[in-house]
Order: C-alpha cells, then sequence, then structure tokens
C-alpha cells in the first residue's frame, strides 16, 4: 500500500526502443503524478548504445526512480507456434536453445537464446525491463480483428515481415521473415566495390597518370628538341589526356552507377508482396499447419509502404487488403502501459 502511495508522488517514465535497418529510435511517455502525458521522441543514425543516445534517456529517467525501458526484438531466429502444449513443440521447430513464452494460453513465441542474451547485454548500460515480440504487438493491434476474422496478419519492419494467421483467436501458421537474409540472391547480382577494383586490375591497364619515356623508346635529345617541333598535336593530345578522368577511376563510376540503378529500380513493395506470397504457399501445403483459404489479409504498415502493395495482393492473389499504418515506438509503448496496468 505504502508503495503505491510512494510511487504516485512520481513522474512516470516510459523509454521505448526500436531498431530500424540503420538507425535506433527512441520514444520516451512521461505520465506526471497528475494523470498528464507528454511525449519525446529522436532518431539516432547508429545501431549502437552511443553516447548520445545514453544522454538523451538519462536527461528523462534520472527525473524519477520509476523508470522502465522497453525494446522490439529484433531477433533474427525468432517465431511463433500454434500451440502451448511442451508435449507438441518438438512437432513443430527445436526450442531447446530458445526462450518462450504462451501468450493468453493460446499460442507461443520464442526467441533464440544466444540473441536475447546479446540483446540484453548491448542495453546493459540503460537497463532493459521489457522485450516484447513482434508476433505479440502484431496481435495487440489487430486485437479488434483477430477475435473474429479469419486472416492473414502481417507486421512491416524496415528489416523484417512479421506474419500470423489467425481465426478465432488461434494461431494456424507464423512466419519471421529477414527481407534481406531472404533476398541474398539479389545481392549476387549486385557488384562490391572491391569487385569492381579486381575486375578492372584484370583488365592489366597500367594507367597510374604517368608515362615511362624509356618504355616508350623516346630518347632524350628528341625531348630537348620538342620546342623545335612546328605540329604539336601529339603534345596536345597528352594534355588532354592528362586532363581527363581516369581510366581506371572512371569505369568504376560507371559500374557503380549502374549498380545503384539495379538497386534504385528494385521495389521493394514487390519484394515484400513475393515473399508473404512464398509464406501463404507455404501455409497451404505444409502438413503441420491446419491451412484455411486466406480470403483477407490485414497490414500494419510500419513503413509506409507505397499503394503498390496492396495492388499486388489484389490483382495477383485476389485478397480483400486492408493496410492500418502504425508508429511501432507508439504501440511498443502501450504494450509497456499494458503491462504496467497504466
Amino acid at each position: 500500500m505504502f508503495g503505491k502511495l510512494f510511487e504516485a508522488l512520481y513522474l512516470k517514465v516510459l523509454v521505448n526502443i526500436v531498431i530500424k535497418h540503420a538507425t535506433t529510435v527512441v520514444y520516451i511517455e512521461l505520465h506526471s503524478k497528475k494523470g498528464s502525458v507528454d511525449n519525446v521522441h529522436n532518431e539516432f543514425d547508429t545501431l549502437e548504445v552511443d553516447e548520445k543516445i545514453l544522454e538523451f534517456i538519462n536527461n528523462y529517467t534520472k527525473e524519477s526512480p520509476y523508470y522502465y525501458i522497453t525494446l522490439l526484438d529484433n531477433a533474427k531466429e525468432q517465431g511463433a507456434l500454434p500451440t502451448c502444449s511442451k508435449q507438441k513443440f518438438s512437432y513443430y521447430t527445436d526450442l531447446s536453445n530458445c526462450e518462450y513464452r504462451c501468450y493468453k494460453d493460446r499460442w507461443l513465441f520464442y526467441t533464440a537464446k544466444p540473441e536475447l542474451y546479446a540483446l540484453e547485454k548491448k542495453y546493459k548500460a540503460v537497463g532493459v525491463d521489457f522485450i516484447f515480440s513482434p508476433f505479440v504487438l502484431l496481435a495487440h493491434f489487430f486485437k479488434d480483428k483477430i477475435d473474429a476474422t479469419l486472416a492473414l496478419y502481417v507486421l512491416i519492419e524496415e528489416v523484417y515481415i512479421t506474419l500470423s494467421v489467425f481465426e478465432n483467436s488461434e494461431l494456424l501458421y507464423s512466419e519471421h521473415i529477414n527481407m534481406y537474409a531472404k533476398n541474398s540472391e539479389i545481392d549476387d547480382i549486385l557488384l562490391t566495390e572491391e569487385d569492381l577494383e579486381n575486375s578492372v586490375e584484370d583488365l592489366d591497364l597500367d594507367i597510374d597518370g604517368s608515362i615511362d619515356l624509356e618504355d616508350i623508346g623516346v630518347d632524350d635529345p628528341v625531348i630537348e628538341n620538342l620546342g623545335d617541333i612546328e605540329d604539336l598535336d601529339a603534345l596536345e593530345e597528352l594534355d588532354e589526356f592528362d586532363e581527363s578522368k581516369d581510366a581506371e577511376e572512371e569505369l568504376l563510376e560507371n559500374a557503380e552507377s549502374y549498380q545503384e540503378d539495379v538497386e534504385e529500380n528494385f521495389n521493394e513493395d514487390y519484394q515484400r508482396f513475393t515473399l508473404i506470397q512464398s509464406s501463404i504457399a507455404n501455409f497451404y501445403k505444409d502438413e503441420r499447419y491446419e491451412s484455411r483459404f486466406l480470403e483477407n489479409i490485414y497490414i500494419a504498415d510500419g513503413v509506409g509502404v507505397s499503394s503498390d502493395l496492396k495492388k499486388y495482393f489484389e490483382e495477383e492473389m485476389f485478397l480483400n487488403v486492408y493496410v492500418r499504418h502504425t508508429e511501432l515506438d507508439a504501440e511498443l509503448c502501450e504494450l509497456a502501459k499494458e503491462e504496467l496496468g497504466l
């Protein structure tokens, strides 16, 4: 009782961290003792817990002993199973090296222990109170739909796609997809800078900006008498060559430009569509899961997808598509508040 009274005298600080592809988002909610709520948001160009992130968080957590650090699980090896029975785990996958929890005694979500411990170690400087699975975030975001509607539910982040099939709140199928790992064949098309340099070297071009006169058989007397030559076209050509771009550099720039064009032209939304389409096909054919014919797909858009993604599903798979935008950091905070009873 006295603990609750003491707690009511202080500000509550909820720090929510979402790790993206190349940046880290920190969203903080401040709950005053009078019941008012304020928030601040910042995005840092790093994946490390550097001094700027620590300073930003500490500026708010130092105001109260009641602060809570929440992370969105970004482990590669994680997933969800349509059971909470330990006797059935092995039917779906090996969880011997995973941490797992049941969600409302209906289904299970898990994460590989090494990745989970690495995440906790990485954020040791700020401390971690909650690590939420994207499967839990997805179920919470669409809680008004999964209770009654058979559909595919998808959470789209910059790096990951988390998807689940629910029917009457029962999980039928799930997958956690790393966009970059699943599309490594694209990387095979794109040459690295080292590959480009090696390719140029293979051409055996000896162009280093200088000309060895001995190699081309020019004697010193000829050079000394260059001033007596009436036609200086050859010399002008040498000057023009010296002022032009180095041939090796130009070849590298052309190849890099081509690489950038390939990357730019590759449609990320179509990439997402093909990955989700492949996952749906797996749901239909994998005998471990109770497949159902899907007509609806609900997408929680955490990155700002284009209208093309919706069109792909409608035109190529004849699905009814519903897209809701979500701020992942704010949605993560909702999970923390629910956990804390705020």
